[in-house]
């Protein structure tokens, strides 16, 4: 049986991973990754917590974070298209649409 205390730890490291190239990286396809990556760790801390419990109240926020990722991911991507279409770049420096 592995402690919980372990997937806790897993968990901060992921979503550490995922703060510091949300911060570092200038791809948007590469932010997205990251949110994703946090997200991820969230879902596991829900799933050891109720595993930890015996509940499945936690399983139950996984499920909404999984549908919200998933939505996020949709329009995320239909936003990069046409980001890519009108700039002809992904770099967040060089995205500027609020210019002229």
């Amino acid at each position: 049986m592995i402690p919980l205390s372990w997937y806790l730890i897993l968990s901060a490291i992921l979503f550490a991973i995922g703060v510091a190239s949300f911060l570092i990286k200038r791809s948007i396809i590469t932010i997205f990754m990251s949110i994703e990556l946090m997200l991820n760790a969230v879902n596991l801390t829900f799933v050891a917590f109720a595993n930890h419990w015996h509940q499945v109240s936690g399983q139950v926020f996984v499920f909404f974070v999984m549908v919200v990722a998933a939505a996020e991911a949709a329009v995320g991507l239909a936003i990069v298209l046409a980001v890519f279409r009108t700039r002809e770049t992904l770099n967040v420096d060089q995205v500027n649409l609020l210019k002229l």
